[in-house]
């Protein structure tokens, strides 16, 4: 530390401080770039969750990605609980509860170690599940944590492994957990102490926030516990998130620094079995070091002795073997893993990085260049102002993939669209809301009618011809209005609804605007832009404009909805593994409409789409056709190849999409049409 404060090094310290802040800047987003992802994933769960059902589950994006992250290769976290059960911690809460349709479960910490329970269910519940997970122990029922776990990861999604609580499962290069715990509306008393140190942070009104949204109970035991199989931890997720939020940018960076230091250096080229320390310590070390008051001005020249003294207190931790809970102490998180002949060797590689002092910094890829920067031209003039590190095309680009990213609201019913249609309504006119999540209530908007049109088709496609014929009118301006919102290829499902309805002239005018609109330089595909052309051609349009009028998005289908009758197989072939939406690229199905429509009126353009369709799937460089999405785009290729007679060609299409990796788990569908072409084959012959 002495090399750090020395007035000999303490300028040039600062000043790499000022060029790494501006580093992690564009890593990891300015403050407006990070606030903006937050109101965004806010919005929509808000959304979801105000239209749930009464006795369905309730969802929460938690961890890295959920605080505003989104770091290559960080798992995407969701808990999942019934909102019919509750956890409460003393019989006389229950009087906050109708017992007849809500089940209660109470709190047991006697036998459990700190920052653990047991959970007894005090009136039986209906749900069959939480019943065949409970054991009985004492006369009383309780709900295994092992077997719950289990239970969960025998109905998740294909491919699904257990990861700690969770049930992960890797798609391209995100790993996603899935959580599914219990809900309590009351604050821990084993983490009473924790509201009487919060003299300086947070703030009281959000101590009384957090301690209003009272916790969770995810399904894992501690390894020293004498019921480890059946016990509960007490998760604080919500909470974090809240403190998380309430950092100053400096506070953020330096933890998103530690995050990367613990990815790129700490943990770099280890498996996951010698993988002792995790952001979760990252997020602690932040937290006591800013409840302690340690650190008396965080700004960017002073990044770097931030982190120092952050890496500082782990360092400690990590000797004397014990690292505080945040919100329970006693709660020691090295105990199940940090001991023994482990816990020397990570000292001894963490004290190594320590007497090296901050040069260790160097071995990381993302920050590397900015220390060496300064190191190379000392004068260098440094501007930490964050609306200078962002273009406004960069960040509009960030803003899009965030507002047209998927979303967990799932609309299968006329019902629940019209559940979300109310609750978006309430919200639209809320002063409170930013301009970023109006836009992402707009895009909502869009999804919902979308949806509705397609369940309405579907709910009354065997009706009489009468009302039929009203459905199809009211689908018809549903979608029309849905256009209004969403972004330039939303209008591809007034196509798909015009060709479902053999209205192929119609579907084609739509397709031909929608191709003059595509073929604007200014288009933002994802992060692919002309960006010149697009500061001259929107600027000083509002992004509601901007959205509809510059913004190319995928198409989500999702598989319980019937669209057109040419993807129904894969569609079948995605939910048999659990998959519930197919992601198509826009140009893909483009093409393809297009196809389909010209196929029976005009060989000739239906052969020129083919062979711009083929050109794309063939040729693109991810510009067009994202990594993940191969495999539907080969199948959509071979799909038209065979439409159009070109038998050979779409089975080696098919064989194609076999061989990307399988993001939407449709190869039931691909062998199932290359067996029809080599039956076709075989009569021919």
């Amino acid at each position: 530390m002495d090399s750090i404060t020395s007035s000999q090094t303490k300028t040039a310290i600062q000043h790499i401080s000022e060029s790494v802040f501006v580093g992690l800047c564009r890593k990891l987003g300015t403050a407006e770039l990070v606030s903006m992802k937050r109101d965004v994933m806010d919005i929509s769960e808000i959304v979801r969750n105000q239209g749930k059902s009464s006795v369905g589950k309730s969802l929460m994006l938690s961890g890295s990605h959920k605080e505003g992250f989104r770091l290559e290769g960080s798992d995407v976290d969701f808990m999942l609980w019934p909102n019919d059960h509750h956890v409460i911690w003393e019989l006389s809460q229950s009087q906050y509860f109708n017992t007849h349709r809500k089940t209660l479960i109470l709190c047991d910490c006697s036998e459990s170690p700190p920052g653990f329970t047991l959970l007894y269910l005090l009136s039986p519940s209906m749900d069959r599940d939480i019943q065949r997970v409970c054991v009985k122990m004492n006369n009383r029922h309780y709900i295994s944590s092992s077997k719950h776990r289990q239970n969960f990861l025998s109905e998740s999604s294909f491919n699904s492994t257990l990861h700690g609580p969770c049930a992960s499962r890797t798609i391209g290069t995100h790993e996603f957990d899935n959580a599914l715990c219990f809900i309590s509306a009351f604050w821990p008393p084993p983490a009473s102490s924790w509201i009487d140190r919060c003299h300086s942070w947070p703030q009281p009104h959000i101590v009384e926030d957090i301690v209003k949204n009272g916790c969770h109970f995810v399904a894992i035991g501690h390894k020293l516990g004498r019921h480890e199989d059946h016990e509960w931890r007490i998760s604080f997720s919500l909470a974090e998130q809240k403190l998380v939020y309430t950092l100053s940018h400096c506070q953020f960076l330096t933890y998103g620094l530690l995050k990367l230091f613990l990815t790129e250096i700490i943990n770099n080229g280890l498996n996951d079995d010698d993988k002792l320390m995790c952001s979760y310590h990252m997020k602690t070390a932040v937290f006591w070091v800013i409840q302690k008051n340690i650190i008396s001005h965080w700004c960017p020249q002073n990044l770097l002795e931030s982190f120092w003294v952050c890496f500082k207190l782990i360092l400690k931790w990590v000797y004397e073997g014990v690292c505080p809970n945040f919100f329970i102490p006693e709660n020691n998180m090295s105990l199940s893993k940090i001991h023994g002949e482990k816990q020397q060797q990570l000292f001894i590689r963490l004290y190594g990085l320590y007497e090296k002092g901050l040069a260790f910094l160097l071995h990381s890829p993302s920050i590397r260049s900015y220390i060496i920067n300064v190191f190379h031209n000392p004068r260098l003039s440094i501007c930490t102002d964050e609306h200078t590190l962002i273009s406004e095309t960069e960040f509009d680009g960030t803003l899009y993939y965030e507002i047209l990213r998927n979303d967990t609201i799932q609309k299968l019913d006329i019902r629940s669209c019209t559940k979300y249609l109310h609750t978006i309504n309430q919200m639209i006119g809320s002063p409170l809301l930013t301009q970023y999540q109006v836009l992402k209530l707009q895009k909502l908007t869009a999804d919902v009618l979308q949806e509705t049109a397609f369940i309405l088709h579907m709910k009354t496609y065997t009706h009489k011809n009468k009302l039929r014929y009203k459905s199809d009118k009211i689908s018809y301006h549903i979608l029309k209005l849905a256009a209004k919102f969403g972004c330039i290829t939303d209008m591809l499902y007034n196509t798909m609804y015009y060709y479902k309805k053999l209205r192929c002239m119609e579907a084609l005018s739509i397709i031909e605007m929608i191709k003059v609109k595509l073929a604007q330089r200014y288009v933002m595909h994802w992060s692919f832009v002309d960006a010149e052309r697009y500061t001259v051609c929107v600027w000083g349009q509002s992004w509601s404009t901007k959205i509809r009028q510059a913004v190319v998005g995928n198409i989500e289908l999702h598989n319980e909805i019937h669209y057109i009758n040419e993807l129904i197989p894969e569609q079948q072939s995605a939910l048999q593994n659990n998959k519930t939406t197919l992601f198509i690229p826009p140009f893909v199905l483009l093409y393809m409409l297009e196809i389909l429509c010209y196929r029976h009126v005009d060989t000739i353009r239906a052969q020129t789409a083919l062979d711009d369709l083929q050109i794309l799937v063939h040729y693109d460089q991810r510009q067009f056709i994202p990594l993940c999405f191969r495999d539907i785009s080969w199948q959509i290729l071979g799909i038209c190849q065979q439409v159009t007679g070109n038998l050979q060609a779409a089975l080696y299409s098919y064989q194609q999409s076999l061989k990307q990796e399988q993001y939407h788990y449709i190869q039931t569908a691909t062998q199932m049409r290359i067996m029809e072409i080599c039956q076709l084959n075989a009569s021919i012959s």
